[in-house]
């Protein structure tokens, strides 16, 4: 705000930290981002972009942090303490949920939240994850809710094969070194309601998600609607996992979907840039403040590159120029054109001077 503050429009820092203070905090900023969103599903040309999807990738980064605080962890993997940002992305680069988790939170949890809670015009029928944000509770919940789960396994030698039923040891035998033991359907008869009391639960936001799942862990394996919802879920990702191994066309499908969630992330970068890239903050409520502030800006990114792009192709001279390649390349998330240290000049008076865009 000290650097926005030095432009030529008359308005203080202490000006811009009272309009902070004041009017920014999240049910605003959960509003810009649906209104954002919304907008951007709007004034797409689906002959630029094609069709509407129904498909989202999520992941999570992290995100360096003051260290005083209880979000605050030690990263195994990544190394450095921090917190992770969580994000739900579709396949034309527009993120339609975020969350702020600590490192050692459960990426199951968040990528259920998101596609349950994103308030947005989008309907998701798919998620693609990777291989943390998976596991056989996920695929159970999943299908109860009517999602499909879509991972991408990085152990996908070591996975196995359940059967369908008891007394077919004899049977696929091209498949026998993965395969296993039958699915118990019994047990998943026996606890159904359970099962549906707990994704209805869910669906109608009157339990956290995180604190669901937690009764769902290793440490509770004698419970009976654990072992159903891991039987149901064994069923679900079995498969999954031969239709994934059949076809490289949903191998390529899951693989796309994630590189468009990493190439938000290396969005992430060039935006978050200031104190060094870290939440420079100790209070939870202003650390969320910041996720929710990078979350708006990177869409308002994505909005104004649609426009700009359209009002490009809408001549017919351009667009009969793209090959099928080409288009399938085109992704509204770039930024090479944007000066993030320059002076910023804010004349509220004005509009940029874009159109939608309308291809002759």
């Amino acid at each position: 705000m000290k650097r926005v503050s030095a432009g030529e429009h008359g308005e203080s820092y202490r000006d811009l930290l009272y309009v902070r203070r004041k009017f920014i905090h999240k049910d605003n900023l959960r509003d810009a981002i649906s209104e954002v969103v919304n907008a951007i599903f709007r004034v797409r040309m689906q002959e630029i972009w094609g069709d509407a999807t129904t498909s989202c990738a999520s992941d999570s980064k992290k995100f360096g942090a003051w260290d005083q605080n209880l979000m605050t962890e030690w990263h195994i993997r990544y190394r450095g303490r921090g917190v992770m940002i969580y994000w739900h992305v579709e396949k034309n680069s527009t993120c339609i949920y975020s969350q702020l988790k600590s490192c050692s939170s459960s990426e199951v949890a968040a990528m259920m939240e998101g596609l349950l809670c994103h308030c947005t015009e989008m309907e998701v029928e798919k998620n693609y994850v990777d291989s943390h944000g998976q596991s056989e509770v996920a695929f159970a919940f999943c299908y109860l809710l009517g999602y499909q789960l879509m991972p991408r396994l990085k152990a996908i030698h070591s996975q196995k094969l359940y059967r369908p039923e008891a007394g077919m040891t004899d049977a696929y035998p091209n498949l026998q070194p993965v395969l296993t033991r039958p699915i118990n359907w019994e047990l998943i008869r026996q606890q159904y309601d359970q099962m549906m009391k707990y994704a209805t639960a869910l669906r109608l936001g009157t339990a956290e998600t995180e604190a669901i799942l937690k009764r769902f862990t290793r440490n509770n394996l004698k419970h009976p609607t654990y072992q159903a919802f891991g039987e149901l879920g064994k069923a679900v990702k079995t498969i999954f996992l031969c239709d994934y191994l059949h076809s490289e066309e949903l191998r390529r499908e899951i693989n796309e979907g994630l590189n468009v969630v990493e190439n938000w992330n290396s969005a992430n970068s060039f935006i978050f840039y200031g104190k060094g890239g870290e939440i420079a903050t100790n209070r939870l409520e202003d650390q969320e403040l910041a996720v929710l502030s990078l979350h708006p800006l990177q869409n308002c990114l994505v909005y104004i590159n649609t426009i700009m792009l359209q009002s490009i192709l809408s001549d017919r001279k351009w667009f009969d120029m793209m090959t099928p390649e080409d288009l399938r390349a085109l992704t509204p998330l770039i930024y090479t054109h944007v000066n993030p240290y320059g002076t910023f000049r804010l004349n509220m008076s004005e509009r940029l001077p874009l159109e939608e865009g309308v291809i002759a």
